[in-house]
């Protein structure tokens, strides 16, 4: 049987491990900061979130991001619930719906790491689209595209997601390593084991991609270990996707 002492010590730590938590509802567009990005609140299938959709749409290449204030990120657990469909006026028949986050970020978004979700994927009839799901980036010089050129199925997977049908993310990272799991699942569904980005540190933000809108839902930041929120990393010239 515990002693009181062991109980009252279990308690501190998990109210210590509570308090170390960062957490953002995204009820309101309080506490973002858009880049090259249309932010605002909205309601999906009874959940109140943010909505994110890109503000340029000139070229179909534009990346549409929230960045979190405060949420400068090294290594730790980030959770969040997701969503999001294609544009339903695009004329871009390649789009597949991206949504999903970018940490390690640089302030102004132009260095990041990604995982983010094909919503339009996960139940598609054909069996490589399913294996397109999820991706991780690492921009600029990891593109989506060069990573499946170079090591084709090593950055991206298969999970069962649907448009406008709530998924709850995990992603967990640890220097060189990240891995996501999709709906608590006891698995991950994507294991990455050599990020690339140069940043070790940054910014998380809510990330849409082309012809896409995205919805965001109740994010938690966990940090491995002590940072306090600033600025990081350095600007680098934008490129299109």
């Amino acid at each position: 049987m515990r002693s009181d002492h062991s109980v009252i010590l279990i308690a501190l730590l998990g109210a210590a491990a509570s308090a170390g938590a960062q957490e953002y509802a995204l009820t309101t567009t309080a506490g973002l900061t858009p880049i090259g990005a249309h932010i605002q609140a909205a309601t999906l299938a009874g959940r109140q979130a943010v909505e994110v959709t890109p503000a340029t749409r000139d070229t179909g290449q534009v990346d549409a991001m929230a960045m979190l204030d405060g949420s400068a990120f090294a290594d730790g657990t980030i959770e969040v619930w997701i969503t999001g469909h294609v544009a339903p006026d695009t004329r871009d028949t390649s789009s597949r719906g991206f949504v999903g986050l970018v940490f390690r970020s640089a302030d102004d978004g132009n260095r990041f790491e990604s995982i983010y979700l094909r919503m339009t994927n996960g139940r598609a009839e054909q069996q490589l689209r399913r294996n397109h799901s999820v991706q991780y980036e690492s921009f600029p010089e990891y593109p989506w595209f060069r990573l499946r050129k170079e090591n084709p199925g090593q950055y991206e997977s298969y999970v069962d997601i649907q448009p406008d049908a709530w998924a709850k993310l995990r992603i967990v990272v640890s220097g060189r390593h990240a891995t996501l799991y999709v709906n608590d699942a006891p698995q991950p569904t994507l294991i990455v084991n050599d990020l690339k980005g140069s940043l070790t540190r940054g910014r998380v933000g809510l990330w849409v991609g082309p012809e896409s809108v995205g919805y965001f839902s109740h994010l938690t930041i966990r940090r491995a270990s002590s940072a306090s929120p600033g600025a990081v990393g350095g600007a680098e010239s934008a490129q299109q996707r």
